[in-house]
């Protein structure tokens, strides 16, 4: 495919680096993207968030994961170029709205979108319904003659809804599925980006494991052709991949320390929001640093004031650990409270931070917060391996112990546990001797 994109790939003319030193070809279609009010907003709005107090040099943007992104879309349309079913199915043009589409993913993320979307406040806009508003489709159902609805019918020839539809998973033939799931699916391009990336910034080593060549060069086509399959060379690769999801999962995103600071965030704009503080429509328009300032400035006075000053003051309180539940620690109060509505959770620990006020030792509100998994279970993994001397596919978990094991245990209950954290002034007095029994009888 004559793709001036691709063709920037292997000529390393006019490219940007991005960690770890990785080259991404520039062309002045892509340019004229990134340079847009919409995509350079990105770069105000870090990957990981909060993860950055426990891990500090976790600061990189959206900005840089949506181009690294959009460099494994070209990465993998290389590759399956080589794939005869795959140029046999997919035009010049379903393949350049595959790479815009990849460039623009993350163009409605806001500030911590992903924990404020966990705690399900009614009325307020899913991150794919601001990106679609920022391409070109409006709330209202309306197209909009923004500045990228224009750049993408200019210079891709390809209109809004297209990137839109593909962003939110509507597909209507096998193409638009297969095109989906290489963006979103068992194995993608943007886990393999995040995971690794992730795992650069944060310091540690887990998703660094990936294999991301071998598993690049491994992918084909399933037997329907509407979806990703690996041949038995990427059997191992895969592993890894899955594998560093879960570890980064419970090491990084869910360590302790940093879902204490994401249920303080999520108390703290739960509550500002209720109290009529927080105009949503503002909200989403606003760099990290400006939701920041606007939290502390919100807070002042009011009982929420400890939460924000916690996370973003000159001294940071971080919540303390006082209990913590899983399937294998006291499985029994982890079924309580594992998938619970979020509204619910927060009446359980006032209730507590009540019941506790109400006896000798003294007690405020939102003194405790209780952060547990949502209701929503993470996807299993299901991708084929191909076997081309036989000419047949097999599901990778029947072949793969490691696979297996993910696949048939709740990936959640082990990776995401339930957890009570605390006030410091007041968790090493609630610590397990109150907090077992207590939410255990509510």
């Amino acid at each position: 495919m004559p793709i001036p994109e691709l063709i920037g790939l292997d000529s390393q003319h006019g490219t940007i680096r991005i960690p770890p030193e990785f080259g991404v070809p520039l062309t002045d279609r892509v340019r004229r993207i990134i340079d847009t009010e919409p995509f350079r907003r990105l770069a105000k709005i870090t990957q990981v968030g909060l993860v950055s107090l426990v891990y500090p040099a976790a600061r990189h943007t959206r900005f840089e994961h949506s181009l690294g992104v959009y460099r494994l879309a070209l990465l993998l349309l290389k590759r399956l170029n080589h794939v005869p079913d795959f140029t046999r199915r997919v035009s010049q043009h379903d393949a350049e709205r595959f790479i815009v589409t990849a460039l623009l993913h993350d163009v409605g993320h806001y500030p911590f979108c992903h924990l404020i979307e966990d705690i399900k406040i009614e009325g307020l806009l899913h991150h794919e319904a601001l990106a679609a508003a920022s391409i070109g489709h409006s709330i209202e159902q309306s197209i909009e003659q923004s500045e990228l609805a224009e750049l993408l019918r200019k210079d891709w020839n390809v209109e809004p809804q297209e990137v839109i539809d593909l962003l939110n998973g509507k597909t209507k033939t096998s193409v638009d599925r297969l095109l989906a799931t290489m963006l979103s699916g068992p194995i993608d391009i943007d886990k393999m980006d995040y995971l690794y990336r992730d795992s650069l910034h944060a310091g540690v080593p887990y998703g660094r494991h990936l294999d991301q060549d071998r598993l690049i060069g491994s992918l084909c086509l399933n037997a329907s052709g509407d979806g990703l399959a690996i041949t038995e060379k990427g059997k191992t690769a895969a592993e890894l991949m899955i594998f560093a999801r879960y570890v980064m999962f419970t090491e990084v995103y869910w360590h302790h320390a940093v879902r204490s600071a994401t249920a303080m965030l999520q108390r703290l704009f739960s509550e500002l929001y209720l109290a009529g503080k927080i105009e949503f429509s503002q909200y989403v328009r606003f760099s990290e640093d400006e939701a920041i300032r606007f939290f502390l400035e919100a807070s002042q006075g009011t009982p929420m004031e400890k939460l924000a000053q916690g996370l973003f003051g000159a001294r940071r309180a971080i919540y303390k650990r006082v209990a913590q539940f899983s399937i294998l620690e006291q499985p029994e109060m982890y079924r309580q409270l594992a998938g619970k509505p979020y509204r619910q959770l927060c009446e359980q620990a006032d209730q507590y931070c009540a019941n506790v006020a109400a006896s000798p030792q003294s007690i405020q509100p939102l003194s405790v917060l209780i952060d547990a998994p949502p209701v929503e279970k993470e996807v299993e993994i299901k991708i084929d391996v191909y076997y081309p001397k036989s000419d047949r596919y097999m599901p990778l978990e029947n072949i793969s112990p490691v696979v297996r094991a993910m696949a048939k245990e709740q990936f959640d209950d082990y990776a995401k546990r339930v957890r009570i954290f605390a006030h410091p002034d007041v968790a090493p007095s609630l610590r397990l001797r109150h907090v077992s029994g207590g939410f255990a009888e509510q």
